[in-house]
C-alpha cells in the first residue's frame, strides 16, 4: 500500500475531493463553480462531441483559474476525437471510465496531464498499472450511475493492496464520516457526486434535486445488469419497467426503448417518473439543498473531526 501524498497536494487544490463526472450535468459551468469551492471540478464529456466537448473546457477556463479535469467515457463513439481535444486544450486531469485508455496515455503523459481511471474491481487496476497511470478511483456499487458489484468498503483496500499509485474513494460518500472511513481505509481522497446534486450551483432541473432530497436508504435499484451495463437509478415507473422487462429476458431492443434519451428528460426536463434519474445510496442522507463550498467544507472538517475523536477513543 502506498500513499504518496494527499490528494490536494497531487491536483493542487484546497480539499483532497474531486467532484465527479456526471453526464449532463458536469457542465463546465459546474466544473468551474466546484473548482472555485476548493475542489477538483470535472467535465463529463457523457454523449457529447468533440466540438461540444471543447466548448465546455473554454467555458470553464473562463469562469476559473484554479485546476478542473475531463472526464472521458471510453464507450463514446467520440473518444478517439475528444482525447485529442483534451490533448489540445492542456486540460489538467483526466478520468476514465467504461473502457482502457491505455492508447492515449502515453500523449497525454507527455503533455503533463495527469491520467486518473476510475475502477470497480482491484484486477482492472493491476491491469492498467502498465500504462504508469497517475492514480486510480476505485468506486463502489454505491454510486448513482454506471456501477460495478464490489461496495467501497470492500474495493477500495483491495485496490490499494494491488496498485503502488494512490488511490481515490468513490461511492457512497456524502458527509464526514464516509469521508473518515475512505481515509481510514488508506484513500488520499475522495471522489463525490450524488451529494453534488443537492447543491444550487448544480444545473439539473428542480424536480431532480426535490427528488434527492426526498429519496429513502432504499429507494434506490440496479438497471441494466442482464445486459452487462448495470446503472443505479432512482426506483420510479421507467426503473420498474426496465426491471421487468429483464425479468422477461427481453430483447436489447426492448430494453432501449425504455430508456431511450432518459437522462435528458430527467436531467434537463425534471421527469422523475420516465425519466433516468441516477442517484448513489447516500441520496438518502440528503436533505436540503447547499452550496458546493459547504458541502466540500462539511465533508473535510467533518471526517477531520471524525478521525481525532476516533483516535481518541481508541488510545
Amino acid at each position: 500500500m502506498v500513499v504518496l501524498k494527499k490528494l490536494n497536494e497531487i491536483l493542487g487544490t484546497e480539499f483532497p475531493i474531486i467532484q465527479g463526472g456526471m453526464a449532463n450535468i458536469a457542465t463546465g459551468e459546474f466544473a468551474a463553480a466546484c473548482s472555485n469551492a476548493g475542489a477538483l471540478g470535472m467535465i463529463a464529456t457523457g454523449a457529447w462531441d468533440a466540438d461540444r466537448v471543447r466548448q465546455e473546457i473554454r467555458r470553464a477556463r473562463e469562469l476559473t483559474e484554479k485546476p478542473f479535469g475531463v472526464n472521458l467515457m471510453l464507450m463514446s463513439p467520440c473518444a478517439d476525437d475528444i482525447a485529442q481535444v483534451i490533448l489540445e486544450e492542456r486540460v489538467q486531469v483526466v478520468t476514465t471510465g467504461a473502457g482502457n485508455p491505455g492508447k492515449y496515455v502515453p500523449a497525454w503523459k507527455e503533455a503533463g496531464i495527469k491520467v486518473i481511471p476510475v475502477v470497480a474491481a482491484a484486477v482492472l487496476a493491476k491491469r492498467l498499472t502498465r500504462y504508469n497511470v497517475d492514480a486510480f478511483i476505485a468506486e463502489g456499487t454505491e454510486s448513482g450511475g454506471h456501477v460495478g458489484e464490489m461496495t467501497t468498503m470492500a474495493l477500495v483496500p483491495q485496490v490499494i493492496d494491488a496498485v503502488d499509485v494512490p488511490v481515490i474513494a468513490a461511492g457512497g460518500i456524502a458527509g464526514g464520516r464516509q469521508m473518515a472511513a475512505a481515509l481510514a481505509l488508506g484513500a488520499c481522497g475522495v471522489q463525490v457526486g450524488t451529494c453534488l446534486l443537492a447543491s444550487q450551483e448544480c444545473p439539473v432541473h428542480e424536480n431532480y434535486k426535490q427528488a434527492v432530497l426526498k429519496a429513502k436508504d432504499s429507494d434506490t435499484t440496479v438497471t441494466g445488469r442482464s445486459i452487462g451495463g448495470p446503472v443505479r437509478v432512482l426506483k420510479n415507473k421507467m426503473a420498474r419497467e426496465y426491471l421487468a422487462l429483464e425479468k422477461r429476458n427481453a430483447t436489447l431492443e426492448e430494453l432501449e426503448t425504455v430508456t431511450m434519451g432518459g437522462l435528458r428528460r430527467a436531467v434537463l426536463e425534471g421527469d422523475v417518473e420516465r425519466g433516468s434519474v441516477m442517484m448513489g445510496q447516500v441520496a438518502g442522507m440528503l436533505r436540503e439543498i447547499r452550496p458546493v463550498r459547504q458541502i466540500f467544507e462539511e465533508l473535510y472538517n467533518g471526517g477531520k473531526a471524525v478521525l481525532e475523536q476516533v483516535e481518541q477513543e481508541w488510545r
